[in-house]
């Protein structure tokens, strides 16, 4: 074995000369280049090495103030690597390499660097410690390749030989699963062993000794063990490895080897497909991940499982879900402590705003028996991470508190791991009364628990009721003394672990501060005095509840009788309104006389006569409600209509009307012609019909105009445009032959047309549909999606991608515009996860695009009026633009309503009619028969009344 050693250190000795004659005259000739052109570079550069030295020293300013500013740091290391500055490079890597974990080039750039400083044998284990702490950040074949390469270069010394063997075994386990890189690493290790068999071969024609002949046989066994474990698993590409194996092996392939090779190839086949999609799939290909990683946890195999995780994990570290899975399955199936931990730890420091993955990493370790000082560390670091709502803090604490707890030996009356517990709960409710309320305006958590938990830890373990109940006084001053389910605690802990006497003291109180459920507590002292008390407690408590629900009933009274006041006050004032506006409209009629035009009036008035109370059928609506109204928020806008117009009014049957414009009595080209509705309604198919809407009332021959723009979309059956008295109402009907082509339709929703964009929308039976909604808003809280106001009107859509695209993968960006399509100055930017939505607001927020400054929040929309809420009567001013309401710049103090009062309902106890519906006055003058004409609900015809009367 001697022998083996001297002739494997004679090889290593050879190659190393090799390798350094290579590297001296790779030195040489950079030197040489560098002498060269020296003097050049400093004449041509001074000016530049100023401004590079101002801009690092700008970075490192705004490092200063925010040391989690990862472009920052990025950017600060590329400047200094570009200048050489070396030490300064060194010391920037490492700040950021405390803070995040380093990507696989900016690893491979410093691990290069470093090599080549560190020349010298002594200084070989600064690079191996660079490259441990490079390999435990990141899944990379590439530099597990880089550090067993470097290894080889320290062969010659003292175990070196093992240690590279050691290097190569560790990224086999790391790696030599990845099914389209791992093959690397079973080529260079093969490749390493072949190199050394070399070595041993003796010369052709020689008679090898023994030992030569044991150290031959025991390289060959090397090499034909690593073919058989590569064969033996699946990696793309295994068929040419086993021809290669077929080609080396003298002795050919075993049956076994075959047999393992098979079933390889059959497992890489089924895995085949998963990884072409992921070459095909555009970064960071989350969903393809997921569904490989749903594929390997039914199979089962647990390192298939981590390395498919891990792989996923490289191009999605700031995915927090991610992260979150990956740890789950370590904690309930592998549970080995070092890989368990290790990930713990690169999840908090990949998404260290995430709060679950502190807590399940503060779990992890407490279950793995680290030692307290270690849980106390990472718990102090969670508590700087940044989190984003006030509730996580609350969160972490608990977790924090609950670890604490579990340490303590309550059979002892007094201990130091006691006392930490209580100064831990102190300091909880101090952080979040300075920290926590001063950040969010809130204390993120109003109903105590911290302190509740903290007063049954006392009564519970520590008999110290004197203590809980001092707790329980200061949860009753922070506000919530006049909730009943906040007394029910206190009494049950009470109950539980006091006396009676306390137990009584609490209900007392709590029947005298309730405000929400008084009736339920009252019950609850009842019951108690029942089980427990005297007579005279009993007579107490009955004379403390009746007394309590007694002024309780007088305060609803109250309210409810200023309520009706208000209500009767306003109910007043509209009739007064009324009956003003009627009085007036006679002295108008008296004064008209026989004027000319009356003749056309009187026409006009029989023409209302049609559609008045007289009419014994009003005009049906056929589709939809007309006061639906326009949409807002995310998606397209347009009316959910009815063919008879905005308040049901129809066109004349059987009267031709002439477009606005035309001169009376001139005549008018039949494709010019007013359309009305005498379509038969049975011809109409609602399912092969879309809505426009948004149209210029200006357009000419809008049903030849519409016609020509869907037909691209299939056959069109009719078109529908509707008209009112003054011309086209900027809305109509699109009828196709098939439903295919209202798929087709309605992605042209938004299209301009003539400056406008066009509204496309289904066209859906409101009757027989009543609680359809094409427009539903959402109010919830959009993490994944940023809202951006104060941008320049001229923003377009391409400038705004270019300024949010380095900060995360953008889904969908929308400007915010009118109904003309003017821009607002507003913006939704939707992101592929809410980690990269939270770091463009921590980037975007403030930033100046233009001489405009912005602002940027997480998408929260505010929650919809009652008005969306089914059941509601919308004002008909509300279905009017604001201009048509109050004009232009709105309703000041100056102006007048040009609302028709009869439509202009007043708000309270008005707004709960049902639609179409007047409500019913508590009293008034009017008597029993306006009652009953108020309470009449409303037809079409009523309101085309209201709006077209004289």
């Amino acid at each position: 074995m001697a022998a083996t050693g001297d002739a494997e250190e004679t090889q290593v000795q050879e190659m190393e000369e090799e390798a350094g004659m290579e590297n001296e005259m790779d030195s040489d000739e950079e030197e040489g280049l560098g002498i060269e052109n020296s003097d050049d570079e400093i004449d041509d550069s001074s000016e530049d090495e100023k401004e590079t030295e101002a801009e690092i020293q700008r970075l490192e300013e705004q490092l200063s103030i925010n040391a989690f500013d990862y472009n920052c740091h990025v950017d600060l290391i590329k400047l200094l690597r570009q200048e050489g500055e070396l030490p300064r490079l060194r010391k920037a890597r490492q700040k950021m390499s405390e803070l995040f974990p380093l990507t696989e080039e900016i690893w491979l750039d410093w691990l290069k660097d470093e090599i080549h400083l560190t020349e010298e044998e002594p200084n070989r284990e600064k690079v191996y410690e660079l490259f441990e702490t490079a390999v435990k950040d990141y899944i990379c074949p590439e530099i597990w390749l880089e550090y067993a390469q470097y290894s080889i270069g320290g062969m010659g010394l003292p175990g070196g030989m093992e240690k590279v063997r050691s290097i190569f075994e560790r990224a086999l386990t790391a790696v030599g699963l990845h099914m389209t890189k791992g093959a690397t690493v079973w080529e260079a290790y093969r490749e390493f062993e072949n190199a050394i068999l070399a070595t041993v071969q003796p010369p052709p024609g020689s008679v090898p000794t023994r030992e030569q002949q044991e150290l031959l046989n025991t390289q060959l066994e090397r090499i034909h063990t690593l073919f058989r474990r590569q064969l033996s698993i699946p990696l793309m590409d295994m068929d040419g490895t086993y021809a290669e194996y077929e080609e080396w092996s003298d002795q050919g392939v075993s049956d076994t080897v075959s047999q393992k090779y098979k079933r390889a190839l059959k497992q890489m086949e089924k895995s085949k497909p998963y990884e072409e999609t992921l070459m095909i799939a555009e970064p960071p290909k989350l969903a393809e991940y997921q569904t490989y990683i749903d594929y390997e946890q039914k199979e089962g195999d647990p390192a298939r499982i981590q390395i498919i995780f891990e792989r996923a994990l490289s191009e999605n570290c700031l995915v927090p879900d991610m992260w979150a899975k990956y740890t789950k399955y370590l904690d309930r199936q592998l549970k080995i402590k070092d890989l368990v931990l290790s990930s713990h730890d690169r999840a908090v420091r990949n998404c260290s705003w995430t709060m679950g993955l502190w807590k399940n990493y503060l779990l992890a370790l407490e279950r793995h028996g680290a030692d307290h000082h270690t849980i106390s560390d990472v718990f102090e670091k969670a508590l700087n991470a940044g989190f984003i709502q006030a509730t996580d803090y609350v969160n972490i604490w608990e977790v924090y508190l609950d670890y604490l707890r579990r340490r303590v030996d309550f059979s002892k009356e007094s201990s130091r791991e006691l006392e930490e517990l209580r100064a831990a709960f102190t300091r909880s409710l101090d952080y979040m009364k300075q920290d926590v309320e001063e950040r969010f305006s809130e204390s993120g958590d109003p109903s105590c628990t911290i302190m509740q938990v903290w007063a049954k830890i006392e009564a519970l373990h520590c008999k110290n009721m004197q203590k809980a109940r001092e707790l329980w006084d200061s949860i009753m001053t922070k506000g919530n003394a006049k909730f009943a389910n906040m007394w029910l605690e206190y009494y049950n802990l009470e109950r539980s672990y006091g006396d009676a006497l306390h137990c009584r003291k609490a209900l007392h109180r709590a029947v005298q501060c309730t405000s929400d459920y008084p009736e339920h507590v009252c019950e609850v002292l009842l019951t108690f005095e029942r089980v427990e008390g005297s007579l005279e407690d009993w007579d107490a408590a009955v004379q403390k509840t009746e007394t309590r629900l007694n002024r309780v009933n007088e305060q609803r009274s109250k309210v409810t009788e200023k309520e009706a006041h208000v209500a009767r006050q306003e109910e007043e004032k509209t009739e007064q309104r009324r009956r003003a506006k009627a009085d007036k409209k006679n002295q108008k009629k008296g004064q008209k006389g026989s004027r000319p035009g009356d003749k056309r009036k009187a026409e006009d008035k029989n023409y209302e006569d049609e559609w008045g109370e007289e009419s014994e059928q009003p005009p049906k609506r056929h589709r939809g409600e007309s006061d639906q109204g326009f949409r807002g928020g995310g998606g397209g806008a347009g009316l959910i209509g009815t063919e008879s117009g905005l308040f049901g009014r129809r066109a004349l049957p059987g009267r031709r009307q002439e477009p606005p414009g035309a001169k009376r009595g001139q005549q008018v080209a039949p494709a010019t012609v007013w359309k009305t509705q005498e379509d038969d309604p049975e011809l109409r198919k609602d399912d092969c019909s879309v809505f426009i809407s948004n149209l210029a009332f200006t357009m000419d021959d809008p049903e030849k105009r519409l016609k020509k723009l869907f037909e691209p979309c299939g056959p069109v059956q009719s078109v529908r445009p509707v008209y009112a008295a003054k011309g086209f109402r900027g809305y109509c009907y699109v009828q196709f032959e098939g439903k295919a082509s209202v798929l087709e339709a309605l992605k042209m929703d938004r299209q301009e047309v003539e400056g406008r964009p066009m509204f496309v929308s289904p066209c859906v039976d409101k009757n027989k549909n009543p609680d359809f909604k094409v427009f539903k808003y959402n109010t919830n809280l959009e993490k994944h999606k940023i809202f951006i106001s104060g941008l320049p009107f001229s923003c377009t859509k391409e400038q705004l991608e270019e300024l949010c695209k380095d900060h995360g993968t953008i889904k969908d960006i929308r400007l915010v515009t009118n109904r003309s399509g003017k821009p607002k100055g507003l913006a939704y930017v939707e992101f592929g996860d809410e980690a990269q939505a939270s770091q463009a607001v921590l980037k975007l927020d403030g930033t100046v695009l233009q001489e405009h400054t912005l602002s940027v929040a997480i998408s929260n929309p505010p929650s919809r009026n009652t008005a969306d809420k089914p059941g509601f009567s919308r004002p008909v001013g509300a279905m009017m633009p604001r201009s048509m309401v109050y004009g232009s710049r709105g309703k000041g103090r100056t102006q007048l309503s040009l609302l028709p009062r009869s439509l202009n309902r007043q708000t309270g106890s008005e707004s709960k009619a049902e639609n179409g519906t007047a409500p019913k006055p508590t009293g008034g003058a009017s008597g029993d028969a306006g009652i009953e004409a108020q309470a009449k609900p409303l037809s079409n015809s009523d309101f085309a009344k209201m709006l077209f009367k004289k």
